[in-house]
């Protein structure tokens, strides 16, 4: 990957050590940004605690669910203890409602970046959504600003028809976006309405404008963290465990209830979270709570799994 501007270096050692940050030939005025990157369950939060206390650092969040104030065991959030040990931002800070795509994520991070720098502190990005990493080191189209307004009208709408029927909604006015996106990607089908809404133009003329990349004077240094994929299934199963042994059904019990009120909308992007469905079920009495568990240990596999694919081949 060809990035202009901002230098990267990767590291892709499961172990790596905290010997490797003395960059005697880095120019004193370039900012080093930290990237810690890899699937679900593969010691991402380790490692950056581990690096924010060798390094001073501040952990910047860089996960579309844990952005969310809604279940904080099941989205793998950082523990009490350990936010109390490390500084750590943008962890849920959106109510579940909140519709957060790469380029509002982007909008975030970048002055939490420049206030962790700003501190004389060095800036973390721990995560596993990958379009959000590649969004901040390549960079982003402009996007129009949509008045709240019309953000709180395409999603009442979303909510009103459902996904079927206001995909249809979507493919009448804006059909190369609907065209581009799956129909059940509610997030994005309600980003590509309000833009459509808010400028008459689509959001694919306006992604097509050059991006705007990260400040000039950025250095990222990105570690894969990529377990072997016996290793990664493990890890998986037992982290699932953990959750449940920890209040995980707790949590679930408690979003149901916030969904069942409204006060949450069905199929925000946090009912995505790995095992919500499942044990959801299970607590309504759908399911056993021996096929709720299997199914959620599977699904978080299977995600593990495309993760590790699009790491490879992305980033």
């Amino acid at each position: 990957m060809e990035v202009k501007g901002p230098s990267l270096l990767f590291s892709n050692d499961f172990n790596l050590g905290l010997g490797l940050f003395d960059r005697g030939d880095m120019p004193e005025t370039r900012a080093l940004i930290h990237i810690v990157a890899g699937p679900t369950a593969s010691g991402k939060s380790a490692k950056a605690l581990a690096l924010a206390q060798a390094l001073d650092g501040v952990i910047i969040n860089c996960d579309s669910l844990q952005i969310y104030d809604a279940l904080p065991l099941l989205t793998a959030q950082p523990s009490a203890q350990e936010q109390k040990a490390t500084q750590h931002r943008l962890y849920s800070v959106l109510h579940p409602n909140a519709v957060c795509s790469a380029g509002n994520w982007r909008e975030m991070v970048i002055p939490e970046i420049e206030g962790v720098l700003a501190a004389g502190k060095v800036p973390i990005v721990c995560g596993g959504t990958g379009l959000y990493i590649k969004t901040l080191i390549e960079g982003l189209s402009p996007m129009p600003d949509v008045p709240d307004a019309i953000r709180a009208e395409a999603v009442d709408l979303q909510k009103n028809l459902g996904n079927p029927a206001f995909y249809a909604a979507l493919q009448a006015c804006d059909p190369v976006m609907a065209e581009r996106l799956h129909p059940f990607h509610t997030a994005r089908l309600v980003r590509a309405y309000e833009v459509m809404a808010a400028t008459g133009k689509s959001l694919a003329a306006w992604q097509d404008i050059p991006r705007e990349g990260p400040p000039a004077h950025w250095h990222f240094e990105i570690h894969k963290i990529m377990p072997e994929r016996e290793e990664s299934k493990s890890r998986c199963d037992a982290r699932f465990e953990w959750m449940l042994e920890n209040g995980a059904l707790d949590e679930v019990e408690a979003l149901d209830r916030r969904l069942v009120a409204g006060e949450v909308h069905e199929n925000v992007p946090v009912t995505k979270a790995l095992g919500f469905k499942p044990l959801r079920a299970y607590l309504r009495g759908e399911m056993s709570r021996a096929e709720a568990v299997e199914r959620a240990k599977v699904e978080t596999r299977r995600y593990a799994k495309r993760q590790v694919t699009w790491f490879r081949h992305q980033l």
